[in-house]
């Protein structure tokens, strides 16, 4: 780290009393950050940079107006303070409420488990890209196109609010994506695999097998028939399961969709049933050594663990602690920024399904004709509607796996998805490649994570029969 805003507590505390008189609330957020970014498209480098970012930001909120204003030299945050304050004095017309935190002053770096990124070279973070592209190419001589992204990021943190917190926080990010695209004939086909970590270098290294599945998975999908169409029973893996509770029901359960929205607050009703006794769902950054883990968000609200679905009731939802004042329900430490340059908004942390009790191979049992699908190639939500495509997929036929199809998509509607949960495997898989957008703010790290789940009439998209 640069190290430019390490002794900066004494300033902010100075300009915090200063200027906290004129609005309802002041925070002043400083940020300083590294990382390194690669990535290989076929033979040719696409990307390859260092780079070193200090910044900061001041959020100004005057009867319920909020002002925000972001910078890049420390010198002119008086004035950027002046300017985050004019503008929360603009259009501020309400009233402010923010549930009540305890204030922290507190000093905390999330700990590495192996190497830091950041004591590895640039040669050989991109010798580390060359073998995975080299792995990806020699599968077959169909693969005609191959792409390799390696990230890395460390961030530093100070976050001074008028109420009297004062907040250091750090922590380093990594992330893979790797994808191959074979092609026969008028026959195109992709396979993907993405990791991530907070916890070493050495996370990243030891792949080889990961990459030359997502090769041999495209290869593999240029000979295999397509499902076709229809309404099936399918079991999912713990992968889907975890794209499903993330992209399908997590975000519905940030309440700043909620309060922001009659329609969906009224459908996210506390108190609903949505599914069997068995559901249980979580969302939490509290739970260490995930990507979306941390000790404080970016409103210096504390991490937690919250339960959105207990025995199938949503008993709970995610909260900034502006989102709680106004529902009247107490902050749960989901208020989070990409980075300066944007202002918290709630975000899911690490969410996940809580494993069930059936065995996977019995999540199989009794089904005629089904779809057994796993992995993810990319997916959409619109609201409380899904579509996501399958990496892999096979017919289940008389309660057994088998032969491998291609094509498949499954779609739905999440409420009606999770009443038509039949059973909850006993297995569960965290997963950490995510990147989640929203509000403009893409690629925040999170993890999901869950059990092999059976769900009857699924819509499965393919050839049409």
């Amino acid at each position: 780290m640069v190290n430019l805003i390490t002794d900066a507590q004494n300033l902010l505390a100075d300009l915090i009393a200063r200027y906290s008189k004129k609005v309802d609330y002041l925070m002043i957020r400083l940020e300083e950050s590294e990382g390194t970014d690669i990535v290989l498209r076929g033979d040719k480098v696409e990307t390859l940079s260092e780079c070193i970012s200090v910044g900061g930001q001041v959020r100004a909120c005057y009867k319920g107006g909020w002002g925000l204003s972001s910078f890049n030299h420390i010198s002119t945050i008086e004035e950027r303070i002046q300017e985050a304050i004019a503008a929360a004095r603009i259009v501020g017309d309400e009233e402010t409420i923010l549930a009540p935190v305890t204030p922290v002053q507190a000093v905390c770096e999330l700990p590495l488990t192996g190497t830091d990124p950041r004591h590895i070279s640039l040669i050989q973070k991109k010798e580390l890209c060359d073998n995975y592209v080299d792995l990806l190419k020699s599968i077959d001589n169909r693969i005609t196109t191959t792409s390799v992204r390696y990230g890395d990021s460390a961030q530093k943190v100070i976050i001074a609010t008028s109420e009297g917190t004062l907040i250091e926080q750090s922590w380093v990010d990594m992330e893979m994506r790797f994808a191959a695209t074979a092609r026969s004939g008028e026959t195109v086909q992709t396979g993907r695999e993405t990791t991530g970590s907070r916890k070493a270098f050495e996370d990243l290294t030891n792949l080889d097998e990961q990459v030359t599945s997502a090769a041999r998975r495209a290869i593999s999908a240029l000979s295999l028939p397509s499902v076709k169409g229809n309404t099936y029973t399918v079991v999912i893996d713990p992968v889907l399961t975890g794209l499903f509770v993330h992209e399908a029901f997590g975000h519905l359960s940030e309440a700043d969709m909620a309060y922001e929205n009659p329609d969906v607050l009224e459908v996210m009703t506390l108190g609903r049933r949505f599914g069997n006794e068995e559901l249980q769902i979580f969302d939490g950054a509290a739970p260490e050594g995930h990507r979306g883990s941390y000790y404080y968000d970016d409103e210096g609200t504390p991490a937690t663990t919250t339960q959105l679905i207990k025995d199938g009731v949503l008993v709970g939802r995610l909260h900034s602690r502006e989102t709680a004042g106004k529902l009247n329900e107490t902050p749960t430490g989901n208020s989070r920024c990409l980075n300066y340059h944007y202002a918290p908004i709630v975000r899911m942390t690490n969410t996940w399904i809580e494993r069930g009790k059936t065995p996977v191979n019995d999540l199989f049992s009794g089904i005629k004709e089904g779809v057994y699908a796993k992995n993810w190639l990319g997916g959409m939500t619109n609201g409380e509607m899904f579509t996501f495509g399958a990496g892999e997929a096979w017919m289940i036929r008389n309660g057994e796996i088998a032969e491998p199809v291609k094509d498949v998509t499954l779609s739905g509607n999440v409420f009606q998805t999770l009443k038509d949960i039949e059973a909850i495997g006993d297995d569960f898989y965290w997963d950490e490649s995510g990147g989640c957008g929203k509000g403009g703010q893409n690629g925040l790290p999170v993890g999901c994570g869950g059990p092999s789940l059976r769900i009857k009439d699924v819509v499965v998209g393919g050839e049409a029969a």
